[in-house]
């Protein structure tokens, strides 16, 4: 009797267990190793990020790094994504619903590398910062300023209340969370890092924490934080985790991003390393028995506004829509032969049988769709905000978008037209017609403007902000004439500011207007399908905007390239009809788009 009152008492266990869903790990850092279960455990990591990938295809996209031999998903959570305005959280709509996507990780069987921030980097506008900081003229981050830091605890006291059910030691799947990130390579204040860590300490983030640095010896000792496992950006031979050792001794440490592709530009080439190197790379993690994370096995999508922009040798440097990243996994979710190359790698000694691939997602094409201007920025103005000089976007409340600086002329009517400083692209007019563009990306600050015959001549400055800067010390990236504009060395003052931010419902409440021959111009279209599917709307018969397909911003397009199609998922279709909206900035004709099955 009672050994079947045990038998008994040990099956209600097991089904409260598999009810509940959660079976409770240990995981720590060793001297050498990562222990779960207080077993050695090596870490196969492949990141993507939800916010770039649409909500329908989360649990395809796990299963694609899971069948290429990963039992882990690196995550970035992008602060600017949950908190737009201060305060306001969002967690629930569209892809932020960071708890579900680590759900849908755990029920895959796998675990999760938590990187929250603060700061990202992850070529995402601002690095993952919100732009209300801008708001602050003087704010300084990634430090002890006050204001930020009172940001940054706001941030996190919100973030930690989604996902601390989640962590190992609550039966979850995050075994670690990351300290903030590359902080080597952007400060030196060991107190804000120390500061950070005890905030989500404080916060019942109760897990083992890691950083993650260049394999330099000053990246190291400037970003790393005592108690943290080590992480190498990359850690690809035996001197760097040589590196890592002789900073630390007492923790492990791990190739924390590991680089099957690389980001791209506008106007470069299509970055495609080599895949020799990773191959390479991995092997010897595997066969050295380290742990790594695949940065990134899979990019997705900047859609929207998201994308940011480097500041290196090359001056601004903003970064394409996509964010395909010549990763194993395509924009589209479709395995690479990277991806093979890489599982062959993975399961170089077949003693785990590796689950098949998903199915892959349909595609679709789309015949020509003819697109007529049917009205312009011009005609769908907001009110006007007086000021006496131009302020950059943030000092207006607006983060993303466009804005029309506007003057009357008085003294110097034509001559050099200098802008202290353009960010980041700007169409000029005199007296309604198109003067040229300055574009900060070339260097460009000046234009020449003609003299005119009229008494008080209007000049307009429509700017467009594209990608703030997202990593190394030039951070604090404001949008917009960020300064002073003059003509032959006089100041120019009392203007008249409109903001257009160009936001979802604005898009969807354009008035329509004569056609002018003004650039500038808003373009609509439909089609009807019978059947949806992703596709990629190809734009390459317009020269630079933002296209969105029935109310979704799909994103940037330029003329320059290397892209000419945006990636469109299948649940932004309708079956039936769909409408189509693209701005341009400097087409006047009508334009053809098509949708196509692959990016190129």
């Amino acid at each position: 009797m009672r050994k079947m009152l045990i038998m008994s008492a040990v099956a209600l266990l097991c089904c409260i267990v598999m009810v509940q869903g959660q079976a409770k790990h240990s995981f720590a850092l060793g001297k050498t190793a990562f222990l779960l279960d207080g077993k050695p455990y090596q870490i196969i990591s492949g990141e993507m990020h939800p916010a770039r990938i649409p909500k329908e295809y989360w649990k395809h996209r796990i299963q694609m790094a899971k069948a290429m031999g990963c039992n882990t998903i690196a995550v970035y959570v992008f602060w600017n994504y949950h908190e737009q305005e201060p305060g306001q959280f969002d967690f629930t709509s569209e892809n932020r619903n960071i708890a579900e996507f680590i759900k849908l990780i755990q029920a895959e069987g796998m675990w999760v590398l938590l990187r929250p921030g603060p700061y990202v980097c992850g070529e995402w506008d601002f690095g993952g910062l919100p732009p209300y900081l801008l708001r602050t003229p003087d704010i300084k981050v990634r430090c002890l300023d006050p204001r930020y830091m009172e940001a940054v605890t706001r941030y996190a006291k919100a973030l930690s209340e989604q996902v601390k059910p989640l962590l190992v030691t609550n039966g979850g799947p995050i075994l670690m969370m990351q300290v903030e990130n590359e902080y080597g390579s952007f400060g030196n204040d060991k107190q804000y890092l120390y500061k950070l860590k005890q905030i989500w300490e404080e916060d019942g983030i109760n897990i083992p924490f890691y950083t993650a640095d260049g394999p330099v010896a000053a990246l190291l000792e400037a970003g790393g934080v005592p108690g943290a496992a080590v992480g190498l950006d990359s850690g690809s031979s035996e001197g760097d985790f040589t590196a890592a050792h002789n900073y630390n001794p007492e923790v492990p440490s791990f190739s924390s991003e590991s680089y099957p592709g690389w980001l791209t530009h506008w106007g470069e080439k299509w970055q495609r390393p080599d895949k020799a190197g990773i191959a390479k790379e991995v092997k010897f993690l595997m066969t050295t028995n380290r742990s790594f994370n695949l940065y990134v096995i899979h990019g997705g999508t900047n859609f929207g506004f998201t994308a940011g922009a480097n500041a290196g040798g090359k001056g601004y440097e903003p970064d394409l829509t996509s964010y395909d990243y010549d990763a194993p996994i395509d924009e589209q979710g479709n395995p690479t032969e990277k991806y093979f190359l890489l599982r062959d790698v993975i399961n170089c000694d077949k003693k785990k049988k590796l689950p098949p691939l998903p199915a892959a997602i349909p595609t679709i094409t789309i015949p020509a769709v003819e697109m007529k201007p049917f009205t312009s920025v011009w005609a769908n103005l907001p009110t006007a905000i007086p000021s006496v000089q131009p302020k950059p976007f943030e000092a207006y409340g607006q983060d993303y978008g466009f804005m029309v600086y506007k003057t009357v002329l008085i003294g110097h009517k034509s001559g050099t037209l200098n802008i202290t400083a353009v960010h980041d692209y700007a169409t000029v007019f005199l007296n309604g017609e198109y003067i040229g563009k300055i574009d900060r990306r070339l260097g460009e600050n000046s234009i020449e403007l003609p003299k005119t015959d009229v008494k008080n001549p209007v000049l307009e400055i429509l700017v467009e902000g594209m990608g703030r800067i997202n990593f190394r010390e030039e951070l604090i990236d404001r949008k917009g004439i960020t300064d002073r504009v003059t003509l032959n060395n006089m100041t120019l003052m009392n203007w008249e500011v409109y903001s257009l931010p160009m936001k979802n419902d604005f898009i969807q409440q354009l008035k329509a207007s004569d056609k002018t021959n003004r650039p500038g111009q808003f373009y609509k279209g439909t089609f009807t399908l019978n059947t949806t599917g992703d596709t990629f709307i190809d734009v390459s018969d317009f020269q630079k905007g933002v296209i969105w397909v029935n109310g979704h911003n799909l994103g940037r397009y330029w003329q320059i390239g290397p892209q000419f199609r945006l990636y469109c998922p299948a649940s932004w279709l309708n079956k039936g009809e769909n409408s189509v909206v693209v701005f341009d900035l400097h087409k006047l004709n009508e334009a053809k788009i098509t949708g196509e099955k692959k990016m190129e």
